[in-house]
């Protein structure tokens, strides 16, 4: 890919005010975990289900006349797939969107209903997702629109740090010290770390598939191995980050953690439970890591559950097991 600026702080406040002219701030709910308050940030709610829905809406608005009119192309196994579709179809765009074989069929409905084309690709094979979306990119003459190795939408992801910290200051007395939050390629992470410098910002991924984790330790880009665990969490499974997402986060992020696949399932039951909401295995990896003791919260915790796109039989089966 070629990058042609870094994400900056401004242009998270600018991402902001344009989510801010469309749509409500989400909830920022309180939950009481071994006596301490946390806070969790409902981006499940949003009405693609997801956090998504802001970066996306973020870098299709800055295309220009040219550039809407040749579409785009996205790479997603479903939320930032429909965040790009709900975003084309208001802005009368056409979108293109590369999604796995085995991604959930909710979220393969879901963004086929806003209208986007979807093409499939075989990820238990290895398929190589960018490398489908580079030729239809090329064929099209159409602008990537990446999950996360995009300046603009790193932007629109850090947007919903600076509602946090709104909301934070208004509830808890001051800005959040610690967001947690779910990472996949570290999009949302590197956002979130942009909008809110002074907080401690720690992504979660699945264990086995820590490739921003692994990148940060390095110091440079290490890619998922080859005998990676299944994971529950479908939305934060790419096989490596990308230069601009480590650019960003280093130096500012200095901690990551790992969950388990049935830390992610009693974190979800949690959220049904306290909190009355929906939430995907990805988005309740943030919660799960708090639960589990991966992370020490401290005052002032904010954390991101991040997607609720589930399909309702995988769901039923959470709920009912007892692992």
């Amino acid at each position: 890919m070629t990058i042609s600026r870094m994400p900056t702080h401004a242009g998270v406040q600018r991402a902001a005010e344009k989510i801010a002219a469309i749509l409500p701030p989400t909830p920022l709910l309180p939950l009481e975990i071994d006596g301490q308050t946390i806070w969790c940030k409902a981006e499940c709610l949003q009405p693609v289900g997801a956090f998504k829905i802001r970066g996306a809406w973020h870098r299709l608005t800055d295309l220009d006349a040219a550039e809407r009119a040749r579409g785009v192309v996205g790479v997603s196994s479903g939320n930032h797939a429909q965040g790009v579709a709900w975003s084309a179809a208001r802005l009368g765009i056409a979108a293109t969107i590369v999604m796995p074989v085995d991604a959930p069929a909710v979220k393969l409905a879901a963004t086929r209903a806003l209208g986007a084309e979807v093409v499939l690709y075989d990820r238990p094979a290895g398929e190589n997702r960018d490398e489908v979306a580079a030729r239809l990119v090329a064929e099209r003459g159409a602008t990537l629109v990446h999950a996360f190795a995009d300046p603009w939408v790193i932007e629109g992801q850090g947007s919903a740090g600076i509602e946090i910290a709104a909301q934070m200051a208004e509830l808890a007395g001051d800005e959040p010290r610690l967001i947690v939050a779910p990472c996949g390629g570290g999009g949302l992470a590197g956002g979130l770390a942009l909008a809110c410098p002074d907080a401690l910002v720690v992504p979660v991924e699945p264990e086995g598939w820590d490739t921003v984790g692994q990148s940060l330790a390095a110091g440079s880009l290490v890619p998922v191995g080859p005998g990676a665990p299944p994971t529950n969490c479908d939305a934060l499974q790419p096989p490596v980050t990308h230069q601009i997402n480590l650019d960003v986060l280093q130096g500012r992020v200095t901690q990551a953690a790992t969950v388990t696949p049935s830390e992610v399932r009693a974190a979800q039951r949690l959220a049904f439970a306290k909190l009355r909401l929906v939430v995907e295995p990805g988005g309740a990896a943030a919660l799960a890591a708090v639960l589990a003791g991966r992370i020490a919260v401290q005052p002032r915790t904010a954390v991101i559950l991040s997607g609720g796109n589930t399909d309702p039989a995988a769901y039923a089966q959470v709920l009912l097991g007892d692992d």
